[in-house]
C-alpha cells in the first residue's frame, strides 16, 4: 500500500462506457426495485477551486489480496492523508446492490470533525488493469464534502462480471488494485467573500438574463476615456437616473468605482425603459451596444465630449469588386464601430479575419456586371482602411439553420463551449498589416481590444 505524488502524465485512454456513470453518496440501497438516483449538482469549476501549482495531486495504491474471499459487505483501505486530511477509500466487493463494483472517496474522520466542516477535491478512482495497463478502468468526479455527504463516488463503477474474470486482467491471482488520486482544492465562501478586498473591483447584480448587459457594462467601464466622456456628459438637478440614461450610467460607473460590494443595475434598465419582462429576457449584446452608443452619442451632442464615441470605436473598411479580365474595379469606403467574427472552424483571431476578409469569387451564373463591360468573373472581397483605439469584436455563436428556418446557436454542447472558450485566441499584440489596404498605414491607434466571450449558462 502506497501513497505518492506523481509527476504530470499523459492522460491514457479509457474505454468507452455504454451508459453514464451516475455519481451518488454511497448510501446502501434496498433491495428490490430501485427508485431513480437524483443526482445532487455539483459545485462549477472556478478558478477558486481548481488545482493549482501548490495543490500537489496525491496517489494512493490500494492492494486487495483475496477479494474473491472477502465475505462482508463493505471494506475500506487503510486511510491516507492529502491535503492535510484524512481519506480512504470505500468498496463494497459484491455491488451496493447492483451487479457493479461500487467505489467511493470517503473522509476518514468524519465522526469526529466540528460542526460544518466542509472540504472540497477533485478526484479520481480506479481499478488498474494488471495485464495491460491501458485497459485500466479510471472515472474521476469533484464533490464538496460534508457531514451530510462525506463520501462520493460510483455505485456502478464496472461489472462485477467483468471485475471476478481471471482473463480480463483486474484481479489476478485474487488480488486487486485500486487507485486512488486526490487533490484537495481550495473554496471560497461567498457568503464572506470581499470583492473589493480580494481584487480591488466589485460586480454587478444579474437581474435575470442581463449577464449579457453586465459583461458589456464592466467592458465599457474598464476603457477610462469612455468612463471620463460619461463622467462628463451634463445632467440637470431635476433628472433622475430611473428617466436620464446619462445620469443612470454615471451613478453605476461611480457605484462600480467606489461601492464597496456589487451594484444594481436596475435604474439603468428603467432608463431603457425596460420592465421586469425585459430584465428575464435574453438580448442581443451587440445589438444593446449599438443601440447604446446611438443614444450616448446622440446626448454627447453640443457637450465638451461630443464625437467621443466616434473617437473611439470608429473604424473604416474598403469593401470592393475587381474584375479579373478586364480593367475594371469598383469601390466603397464604410465605417464600422465593431466588427462580426466567425469562431466556428477557426482557432484563433488571425483564422477569424482571414475568413473575414476572405476574397469571393464571382463567376458562372453570379457573374459581376461591370459597367461597359457587362457580366464579368471577377473578386469579391474587404479590406481595412484604419482601426479604431477600442476595437470591439463582436464573436459570432449563431448561424441560420435552414433545415429548421432559424438561427441556432454555434455551441450546442459544455463540451464544444470549453473547446471555443480554451482554444479560441486573442493575442495582446494583433499583427494585422496585411489586412490593410496600404502597408504604411499607422497602427499605433489599436491600443484596446474589447470582446464579448458568451458565457456557459447561454450555451447549455
Amino acid at each position: 500500500m502506497t501513497i505518492s505524488t506523481p509527476p504530470p502524465a499523459p492522460a491514457e485512454p479509457q474505454p468507452q462506457q455504454e451508459e453514464e456513470e451516475v455519481l451518488v453518496p454511497h448510501q446502501e440501497l434496498p433491495n428490490g426495485t430501485q427508485p431513480m438516483e437524483v443526482v445532487p449538482a455539483e459545485p462549477a469549476a472556478t478558478v477558486e477551486n481548481q488545482p493549482t501549482e501548490d495543490t500537489p495531486i496525491s496517489r494512493f495504491t490500494w492492494t486487495i489480496d483475496n477479494l474473491s474471499r472477502v465475505n462482508t459487505k463493505k471494506l475500506y483501505s487503510e486511510t491516507f492523508v492529502v491535503g492535510g486530511y484524512k481519506w480512504r477509500v470505500l468498496i463494497f466487493p459484491r455491488g451496493n446492490n447492483v451487479e457493479f463494483l461500487s467505489m467511493y472517496l470517503d473522509v476518514a474522520d468524519s465522526a469526529v470533525l466540528p460542526y460544518g466542516w466542509t472540504r472540497y477535491a477533485q478526484f479520481s478512482l480506479s481499478v488498474v488493469n494488471q495485464i495491460h495497463n491501458k485497459f485500466t478502468i479510471r472515472k474521476e468526479t469533484q464533490h464538496q464534502f460534508s457531514a451530510r455527504e462525506s463520501d462520493w463516488g460510483f455505485t456502478s463503477f464496472m461489472p462485477l462480471s467483468e471485475l471476478y474474470n481471471p482473463s480480463r486482467g483486474y484481479l489476478v491471482n485474487d488480488t486487486c488494485v485500486i487507485e486512488a488520486e486526490v487533490a484537495v482544492c481550495k473554496v471560497v465562501d461567498y457568503w464572506s467573500y470581499d470583492s473589493k478586498k480580494e481584487t480591488g473591483y466589485v460586480g454587478l447584480k444579474n437581474q435575470g438574463a442581463t449577464c449579457y448587459m453586465n459583461s458589456l457594462l464592466q467592458t465599457l467601464y474598464h476603457i477610462p476615456y469612455f468612463r471620463k466622456a460619461v463622467y462628463h456628459m451634463p445632467t440637470t438637478e431635476n433628472d433622475m437616473p430611473s428617466g436620464s440614461i446619462p445620469l443612470a450610467l454615471q451613478s453605476l460607473f461611480y457605484k462600480l468605482q467606489y461601492n464597496d460590494s456589487s451594484v444594481s443595475t436596475k435604474e439603468l434598465t428603467k432608463s431603457f425603459g425596460w420592465d421586469m419582462h425585459d430584465s428575464f429576457m435574453q438580448h442581443d449584446v451587440q445589438e444593446l451596444n449599438r443601440v447604446l452608443s446611438e443614444k450616448l452619442e446622440d446626448k454627447m451632442k453640443g457637450t465638451v465630449v461630443e464625437g467621443t464615441i466616434q473617437q473611439l470605436f470608429e473604424g473604416h473598411h474598403m469593401n470592393y469588386i475587381e474584375c479579373i479580365n478586364v480593367d475594371f474595379k469598383s469601390t466603397r469606403k464604410e465605417s464600422f464601430y465593431d466588427l462580426q467574427l466567425d469562431v466556428k472552424g477557426c482557432q484563433d483571431v488571425y483564422a477569424s479575419f482571414d475568413k473575414y476578409v476572405e476574397v469571393e469569387r464571382l463567376e458562372g451564373d453570379n457573374k459581376y456586371h461591370a459597367e461597359q463591360h457587362g457580366l464579368q468573373d471577377a473578386k469579391k472581397g474587404v479590406l481595412f482602411i484604419d482601426f479604431p483605439p477600442v476595437l470591439q469584436l463582436q464573436l459570432k455563436r449563431f448561424e441560420y439553420d435552414f433545415m429548421r428556418d432559424t438561427m441556432v446557436k454555434v455551441c450546442i454542447s459544455a463540451t464544444n463551449l470549453l473547446l471555443i472558450r480554451l482554444c479560441f485566441r486573442i493575442p495582446v499584440n494583433l499583427k494585422m498589416m496585411t489586412l490593410l489596404v496600404g502597408e504604411s498605414l499607422d497602427l499605433t491607434g489599436l491600443t484596446h481590444l474589447s470582446e464579448y466571450l458568451f458565457e456557459a449558462q447561454k450555451c447549455l
